[in-house]
C-alpha cells in the first residue's frame, strides 16, 4: 500500500486571539548564568500541580537540580551531545516522569504520560510569565538517566528533561543554533489539522 505524504501548511502568525504567555513562548537555547530564584522554581510546580488529570490522579513527578548539585551533573551526563552542547548552561534541569499506576487502586494508568504533558505545558507557560524559558528535550540516554537517578521504573515512565533560565545572548552560541535561535516561528495552519467533519466523510 502506497504511503501518502501530507504536505501541511505553516504560518508565523497567530490566527486567533491566545493568551500572550502563548505569543511570547519560546523553546530557546542561549541561557544567562544568572540563576533561577527558588520561590520561582517553587512557581512552575505550582503551576504544574494545577494541571488537568484524569480522575485528578495527578500522576507527575518532578526531579529537578540547580547549577552545582552533583544531581545537576548526573542529569547533564545523560544528554545527547547535541543538547548538552547548551544545556551545560541553563541554571535549571528538570526531569519529569509519569507514575504508571493508579492511586485508588494499583491499576494502570493509561492516562499517566498524557497528563504529565498537560502539567509540563502548564510549567512552561508560568516560566514565560515569569521571564524563564523553557526547553523540553527528548534526546537523552533513558537507561543511563535511570541508573544514575535510581528511577524505579516499575513505578514511572520517563518524559521529556527540561532545560529552564532566563534567555541569554543567542551569539554565545554555535552559527547553526544561532539561526534558529533567531528565526520567527512557524506552526501548521489551524485548518490543516481541524475538521468540521469525521473521517468517513471524505472530502465532503
Amino acid at each position: 500500500m502506497e504511503v501518502q505524504l501530507v504536505k501541511m501548511q505553516t504560518t508565523s502568525n497567530i490566527e486567533s486571539q491566545v493568551l500572550d504567555s502563548i505569543k511570547r513562548r519560546r523553546s530557546l537555547r542561549a541561557y544567562s548564568y544568572m540563576p533561577v530564584e527558588e520561590e520561582k522554581i517553587q512557581s512552575l510546580f505550582e503551576a504544574a500541580r494545577w494541571a488537568p488529570s484524569s480522575m485528578n490522579e495527578q500522576p507527575w513527578t518532578y526531579l529537578y537540580a540547580t547549577r552545582g548539585q552533583q544531581l545537576f551533573s548526573e542529569i547533564l551526563e545523560c544528554l545527547n551531545e547535541s543538547n548538552l552542547l547548551w544545556a551545560q548552561h541553563a541554571p535549571l534541569l528538570v526531569v519529569s516522569l509519569a507514575r504508571k499506576k493508579l492511586l485508588r487502586n494499583g491499576l494502570p494508568n493509561g492516562s499517566a504520560r498524557y497528563d504529565l504533558g498537560a502539567a509540563n505545558a502548564f510549567l512552561s507557560l508560568q516560566a514565560t510569565e515569569l521571564g524563564l524559558n523553557v526547553h523540553q528535550m527528548g534526546g537523552y540516554n533513558k537507561d543511563k538517566l535511570v541508573e544514575l537517578l535510581g528511577i524505579p521504573t516499575e513505578e514511572y515512565e520517563l518524559g521529556v528533561v527540561m532545560a529552564i533560565g532566563y534567555p541569554g545572548d543567542p551569539e554565545t552560541l554555535p552559527e547553526n543554533l544561532k539561526q534558529r535561535e533567531l528565526a520567527p516561528r512557524s506552526r501548521h495552519t489551524v485548518s490543516s489539522f481541524t475538521m468540521n467533519r469525521s473521517f468517513k466523510n471524505g472530502n465532503e
